[in-house]
């Protein structure tokens, strides 16, 4: 078996049919399987793929594991000597399979490999990143990396200054997309857990470099991904201004990863910079008169609080599912 598609779902009835509809004649052509973790969907994710979609490989988790512990229980079923970890959201081109195998095959240092994704409008979206640091959060949360996305300083997270249809090696690869030997997994042992979501790929291509691997962006593979669909319809939860990211999942996440990555004065220093610069926000908006927006920013602060309060300033992640 040349590769396992594992894929992650949480109520993605809408988008995983047509998904694997799409892929199956070029499963067809390839050693692949489809392995299937659904997330205890509230929307019959898994018997509509059990159903319309017989010869993809459902695991129907009793709880939501998150998407770190659900690749790890997909990839313990399977069989391929590549992965790929693919969203439900994420298309990818026709023929992008085969070629991210022979660019795997090619290339044994590279432990962790992704292409170029792309909005729903054919927008780019940030595909190969840099490791975060506090200056980085600073110039995002200022807004500086968004006003000037060419300057290599400001910003230096995304790589927009960088030219997109060159190949590079880069410090991590969003979770949409990217290809991994299943003996590079297995060595690593696969996603940290205690992410529940968000930042545990950024996680695992820290410690594919401390191993002495590579993380590279290959644009010639490409796939269409939405992004945010599964946290779109999580009860109850904060949405990110972009629509993609469950507030407090990524507060959290981000006080566990600087924790683990950089100690515990990097992670209080992360939240008494983000919970600073939105309060500022906050009196500034009281100050105009822009009562909803003063109103807006009180709670993101005061979920900044209760993410370093839930994670103990990063130490440890709350019971599963968050």
């Amino acid at each position: 078996m040349d590769i396992s598609i594992l894929i992650v779902t949480y109520n993605s009835r809408a988008l995983i049919g047509p998904l694997l509809s799409r892929m199956q004649s070029e499963i067809r052509t390839l050693a692949a399987e489809v392995v299937l973790v659904d997330n205890a969907s509230v929307d019959d994710t898994a018997q509509s793929v059990r159903d319309e979609h017989p010869w993809v490989q459902v695991i129907a988790s009793a709880r939501n594991l998150g998407f770190a512990a659900g690749n790890n229980l997909a990839a313990r079923h399977a069989r391929g000597r590549h992965l790929l970890l693919l969203n439900p959201d994420a298309l990818p081109e026709p023929g992008a399979l085969r070629r991210g195998l022979a660019l795997m095959d090619r290339h044994p240092q590279v432990g962790l490999a992704g292409g170029e994704l792309r909005g729903a409008d054919g927008a780019r979206q940030p595909s190969a990143r840099m490791f975060p640091t506090l200056r980085d959060e600073f110039f995002t949360l200022s807004g500086l990396a968004a006003r000037h996305p060419e300057n290599r300083l400001l910003g230096r997270l995304d790589r927009r200054w960088a030219d997109p249809d060159e190949p590079a090696l880069v410090d991590w690869i969003p979770g949409a997309f990217v290809f991994i030997p299943a003996a590079v997994w297995a060595r690593l042992g696969g996603f940290d857990e205690r992410f529940f979501m968000y930042y545990e790929e950024v996680d695992l291509c820290r410690r594919l470099r401390d191993a002495g691997l590579q993380v590279h962006y290959w644009p010639e593979l490409k796939a269409m991904h939405i992004g945010g669909a599964s946290a779109r319809t999580v009860a109850d939860a904060r949405v990110s201004r972009a629509g993609s990211q469950l507030e407090s999942w990524r507060m959290r996440s981000a006080l566990l990863y600087y924790r683990k990555q950089h100690g515990l004065v990097a992670a209080a220093l992360l939240h008494g910079l983000e919970r600073g610069w939105h309060r500022l926000r906050q009196f500034k908006a009281q100050l105009q008169g822009r009562h909803a927006q003063a109103a807006d920013f009180a709670i993101h602060c005061r979920q900044l609080v209760q993410a370093w309060e839930d994670t103990a300033g990063g130490r440890h992640s709350p019971m599963r599912p968050w």
